[in-house]
């Protein structure tokens, strides 16, 4: 296939081809079968080929595929909303809809400049956000994201008027600190950073709840939760949590933030409500924002073509019916205890420092040494991937900058929703024969 076409992001690999997928499995056309454990990346929580999903976009289709948001509306349109908003933290209002992650979050961005101009604040421009997190692919949220690795070749093209602060790892205290004595410097540093920029001047502080692939997992504890929306209230900082990854099930919840009892200002989502059945994404809305909006100028200074597409639409309620139906946030949990409790077998591994996670969505971060965390110096986690994909399990390696946002190497494991114990004990038997396979190739004693 060296002729082909197609412009892939690593230009001449060779990729092979997929012929359809069931369950947790993917088959290519060499009649090969991949136990996805990456759920795609984070993405297809309910797993591949579910009937009821295609079924309900097939009626869709022969209905109406597309009509533009701005003039009409549709009835898939309204029931995913409400579904949506059914899930979501109470002070959750409305939806705004669009096509994936990265247009969620440039969408939440300019939300929240109009609300602060329409509720009087117009020096509220800037955002700060955190280093180590990723935001999506766009210019404007790759300025926000904190992945210096992606953002390097295009920094001449970011606005100026994003700053960040240090993540929350409790593994890598930024501050050589240990938790329950640390007073949660790293919240205290939002604090610091609006006072340094202007409290009068920062319109948002956006974050993942639980960080993504850039850091593979990492989870903070509710103290620092907790600082984090003080800190936002005090100042007037809409406080705006990217759930790309995480909404929807992903963490054992209906939204990460529900783990910590927050309600934020906005919520920007995509992945799992679409479970790869549609592209879709939104960013959910509290009542203050829609209010102030409202009664100001009446509209939303904001839109894409494919808002609210209806196609998109009525595959994402059937995704949502079908989590719903199936019990599948809970299973999610269930699962997610079963299989971090199983990791813990990798604890042996003088390469493995943390095992980090809630739910679905786990790390592993590799290190060169227990005791001092040093990473190591290559890639240990991609691999281990290449390794697994060999075998026939799909798991996301390459997880690098995990220790200080450029060194440091990490793997992100968040399965479909739909894995079972057998499914899981295969993936950590396949994981632990990759380590030791790799530590011996390196000269790398157990």
């Amino acid at each position: 296939m060296k002729n082909e076409n197609v412009l892939y992001s690593v230009i001449e690999k060779e990729y092979p081809e997929v012929d359809y997928g069931e369950g947790m499995y993917i088959y290519d056309t060499k009649g090969k079968k991949y136990l996805d454990c990456a759920a795609g990346i984070a993405v297809v929580n309910i797993g591949h080929g579910v009937k009821e999903i295609t079924d309900r976009m097939a009626s869709q289709a022969q209905k109406v595929c597309f009509v533009y948001g701005g003039t009409f509306t549709s009835a898939p349109r309204r029931r995913l909303a409400e579904k949506i908003i059914a899930m979501a933290p109470k002070n959750m209002d409305k939806v705004f809809l669009c096509s994936g992650g990265s247009e969620a979050m440039e969408s939440l961005i300019k939300i929240a400049r109009q609300y602060q101009i329409e509720a009087g604040h117009d020096k509220k421009h800037k955002i700060i956000s955190r280093w180590q997190s990723y935001h999506g692919n766009t210019i404007g949220t790759l300025a926000i994201g904190g992945r210096p690795s992606w953002r390097e070749k295009y920094e001449e093209y970011f606005p100026k008027n994003i700053s960040h602060i240090s993540p929350c790892n409790c593994y890598r205290c930024p501050y050589g600190l240990k938790y329950g004595s640390c007073s949660i410097q790293c919240a205290d540093e939002l604090e610091r950073v609006i006072k340094y920029e202007g409290a009068d001047t920062v319109a948002a502080f956006i974050m993942e709840p639980i960080t993504g692939t850039t850091s593979a997992a990492i989870v903070p504890p509710k103290e620092y939760m907790k600082k984090i929306k003080e800190i936002c209230e005090k100042y007037q900082v809409l406080l705006c949590m990217d759930e790309v990854i995480t909404g929807f099930g992903r963490t054992g919840k209906n939204f990460a933030v529900d783990h910590y009892d927050l309600q934020p200002d906005l919520i920007g989502f995509a992945k799992g409500l679409g479970s790869g059945y549609v592209p879709i994404g939104g960013v959910l809305v509290s009542k203050k924002i829609v209010d102030t909006i409202a009664k100001g100028s009446g509209s939303l200074t904001h839109s894409f073509t494919f808002s609210g597409n209806p196609m998109a639409c009525a595959g994402a309620e059937a995704v949502l019916d079908y989590i719903n139906d199936n019990n599948l946030v809970e299973q999610s949990d269930k699962m997610g205890r079963i299989f971090i409790e199983k990791l813990q077998r990798l604890n042996k591994y003088p390469v493995v420092g943390d095992i980090r996670g809630i739910g679905l969505l786990m790390g592993v971060e590799f290190v060169k040494d227990k005791e001092t965390k040093e990473p190591l110096d290559f890639n240990f986690s991609a691999e281990i991937a290449s390794y697994c994909f060999d075998k026939g399990i799909i798991i996301t390696g390459g997880v690098q900058g995990s220790a200080d946002g450029v060194n440091g190497d990490a793997l992100q494991i968040a399965p479909p929703f739909i894995i079972n114990e057998e499914e899981i004990d295969v993936i950590v038997k396949t994981v632990e024969e990759a380590i030791e396979f790799i530590m011996s190739r390196h000269g790398i004693k157990n």
